[in-house]
């Protein structure tokens, strides 16, 4: 494997999984084997290409153990709290608490794809009036009636206002088939006016004074609920901070990941893994200590790699800022046969992955969070800080994504591809991408293709 490397598919790692066995393999208990989850119904891995290190072995067996670990918790007496579209601030507070796990039930929407559509979780959707014209996170609402994703959590709670519409009609029609949310106002991000006292939010975005105090005072009533939910606890500001170190640590070391991979002149970990690492710092795929352990072994090899000249073949490829993740992880695959390589993204969890103030009081600094995340805002704020980053990753070009069904999509890719032409001067794609884009693979690799061959013309 010397100087190059080469995805491999899932027959592949047959074979090296029983040759990493022979070197000694060190797993966690939940490794194993990549083709079990495909055994245990996950069809689509077997269309995917995949790294084939250790570590990204390790990353993919945490994300797809994700539904035994719950499980587990529920077994182990521990309360289970299901977050939900807040998409990384509630879940910290959650795990602030000892014996809360947390989790996002928004995972969901990727079932479609990783089962293939060989799930019954869609259709009890469109039997509850949720049909085809919603995001596919409606496939959210089918786990929940039929058990078959997750335990039932003990306590949910759900961010209402300035999110996506989709989601909030999904969560009250799950309310409606008889269980208690903690619902919570995340307001608009406005701009201050002149006579408004305003603050600097992390990510670069800008908030009123105000409108961060009213988020303090939606979080006081999820702590105080969470308290409860988890025996009455007391109001213990020192355990939040606590619960904001331990996610600036995991985030410190997703950032070391992110800069390694997408600063390099040679691509060192593909699209798909890197990917799902961003992933791990929503909620930690529920085991905060494996998730530090993931991605310190990807820091690892992506350091190994570079020191010792490693890459995988595409010296040339075309630098891609990415918007909005994808409903088929295929794509990100796609996205390398093409001749490109992502080197920047906003997966709409762009708060997640900044660090969190550790010098203000603990919900102060969580409410500043809310008010970062880019889907708050107004597009062109989005769109602003997409610029920014492109630039700061030296990126060539920009896909945005669109998510199928979703109310925030129908405008916000022409605001990003509007401003990214006139700030920046790079080609800009939009591109539609379903749950599993098999029929109109052809037309993706065009849309992908043209905007990557127009990247290459600028470099002449």
């Amino acid at each position: 494997m010397m100087g190059e490397l080469r995805t491999i598919s899932l027959a592949d790692w047959r074979g090296r999984y029983a040759q990493l066995r022979e070197s000694g393999l060190d797993e966690p208990g939940y490794g194993g084997p990549l083709e079990r989850h495909f055994d245990g119904g996950y069809r689509r891995l077997a269309r995917l290409r995949f790294d084939p290190s250790p570590a990204a072995l390790r990353l993919w067996n945490l994300v797809l153990t994700e539904e035994d670990r719950l499980h587990q918790a529920r077994r182990d007496g521990r309360i289970i709290v299901g977050c939900m579209k807040d998409l990384g601030t509630i879940a910290v507070l959650a795990w602030s608490l000892p014996r809360v796990v947390a989790f996002y039930p928004d995972g969901c929407w990727w079932t479609p794809c990783i089962m293939e559509g060989f799930t019954p979780l869609l259709k009890i959707a469109d039997s509850l009036g949720v049909g085809e014209s919603f995001c596919p996170v409606r496939a959210m609402l089918g786990a929940f009636l039929s058990g078959s994703e997750f335990p039932e959590p003990d306590l949910l709670v759900c961010g209402v206002g300035a999110t996506c519409d989709d989601f909030s009609a999904i969560a009250q029609r799950l309310e409606a088939t008889g269980r208690r949310i903690v619902w919570w106002e995340v307001p608009h991000r406005r701009r201050p006016e002149a006579h408004e006292a305003s603050v600097l939010l992390p990510g670069g975005y800008v908030a009123s004074c105000r409108s961060v105090e009213f988020v303090r005072g939606e979080l006081e009533r999820v702590w105080a609920a969470l308290c409860e939910a988890a025996g009455g606890l007391p109001l213990d500001a020192g355990g939040v901070a606590a619960g904001i170190r331990r996610a600036n640590a995991l985030r410190r070391r997703l950032r070391q990941l992110r800069e390694t991979v997408f600063l390099s002149p040679r691509p060192l970990m593909p699209s798909l893994e890197m990917l799902l690492a961003e992933m791990l710092a929503i909620h930690y795929c529920s085991d905060w200590d494996e998730a530090m352990r993931v991605l310190g072994d990807l820091c690892d090899e992506v350091t190994r790699r570079r020191s010792q000249g490693l890459a995988l073949p595409a010296a040339e490829a075309v630098r891609l800022f990415w918007v909005n993740p994808p409903a088929d992880l295929r794509v990100m695959n796609l996205v390398e046969e093409c001749g490109g390589r992502v080197c920047g993204t906003d997966y709409m969890f762009t708060h997640a992955l900044d660090e969190i103030p550790e010098d203000l009081p603990p919900l102060e600094a969580l409410a500043r969070m809310v008010l970062a995340d880019p889907m708050t805002g107004a597009s062109a704020d989005r769109a602003g800080r997409i610029c920014a980053e492109a630039e700061r990753w030296g990126c060539e070009a920009v896909i945005v994504c669109r998510v199928p069904g979703a109310s925030h999509c129908a405008t916000e890719g022409i605001v990003i591809a509007d401003a990214v032409r006139d700030r920046l001067g790079l080609p800009v794609a939009e591109i539609d991408v379903p749950p599993v884009a098999d029929p109109i693979e052809p037309a993706l690799r065009t849309r992908i293709g043209a905007v990557i061959e127009a990247a290459r013309g600028r470099r002449k």
